[in-house]
C-alpha cells in the first residue's frame, strides 16, 4: 500500500497515511491533530517492495 506524506497548514503537524489508491483519490484528508482538512502533500521519495516468486 503506498504511503503518503502531510503537513497541516493550520497546526503544522507532519504526518503520515499508509491507504489504498483509491482512499487517496478521495482526497478526504484530516489532520490527525487538529482534525483541519487544510493539509498539504508533501513530495517524496518512494520505494518499491516486491516479493520473489520460484
Amino acid at each position: 500500500m503506498p504511503t503518503y506524506e502531510f503537513t497541516c497548514q493550520k497546526c503544522n503537524k507532519e504526518f503520515t497515511l499508509i491507504i489504498p489508491i483509491s482512499e487517496y483519490e478521495k482526497g478526504n484528508f484530516r489532520c490527525p491533530k487538529c482534525k483541519s482538512k487544510r493539509v498539504k502533500q508533501q513530495i517524496t521519495s518512494f520505494q518499491v517492495v516486491t516479493s520473489k516468486k520460484s
